[in-house]
């Protein structure tokens, strides 16, 4: 079920994932998600990245564990969390910025923490700006590599939760951060109000 930015929505979501390629905003929008449904926002990257950028060994417990609480927004992120995302969230949000878009707000992102140096998860920061021509990881050749990742994200979804014999799982796409508004004050908030609760599983 693809959604636009003012389709009144199914149900008031209470598990939301928010998809969407780096440098979107996934996490910004996450956020704000939280502040209109009163569901806690889970940042998946907090929960990733030990000290030393090491992933945590208790990634997969923890993702596990907030997964199955009534409530909650995080982003879809982290190939080996998708799977548990997808299969106990109620609504998709995904954030389908032009390309062009998302690689300006990555480099700036990516410049202003370094600028700043700015604390990330768990004592992180990010490395010299030069590592963007050393380290093919780097979350902005990482961008650029993955920017039609989400391409066919739709049909993908759809297709996975059948073969978990899922129920359809609704998905708003939007196309702009203007529309990202409209739909946080308009079709979210009314969904909120109404109070209609997701189907049983």
């Amino acid at each position: 079920m693809l959604l636009g930015p003012r389709d009144a929505l199914p149900h008031r979501p209470r598990r939301i994932a928010v998809a969407g390629v780096s440098g979107s905003g996934k996490t910004t929008l996450a956020r704000r998600i939280a502040v209109v449904t009163g569901a806690p926002h889970v940042e998946l990257d907090a929960l990733y990245h030990g000290p030393g950028w090491v992933p945590r060994p208790s990634f997969l417990d923890d993702v596990e564990h907030f997964t199955r609480e009534p409530a909650w927004v995080t982003e879809r992120q982290y190939a080996a969390a998708r799977a548990v995302l997808l299969a106990r969230a109620d609504l998709l949000v995904w954030l389908d910025l032009p390309t062009a878009q998302t690689m300006a707000q990555v480099v700036g992102r990516t410049v202003r923490r370094r600028w700043r140096d700015e604390v990330l998860w768990n004592g992180n920061r990010e490395g010299p700006l030069t590592d963007v021509f050393r380290d093919p990881d780097h979350v902005v050749r990482w961008a650029w590599a993955t920017r039609a990742r989400y391409r066919d994200l739709p049909a993908e979804v759809a297709a996975e939760r059948a073969a978990a014999h899922l129920p359809e799982l609704p998905v708003v796409r939007l196309r702009s951060h203007t529309e990202g508004a409209r739909w946080l004050a308009g079709a979210l908030a009314e969904a909120v109000r109404a109070g209609t609760d997701p189907p049983a599983r």
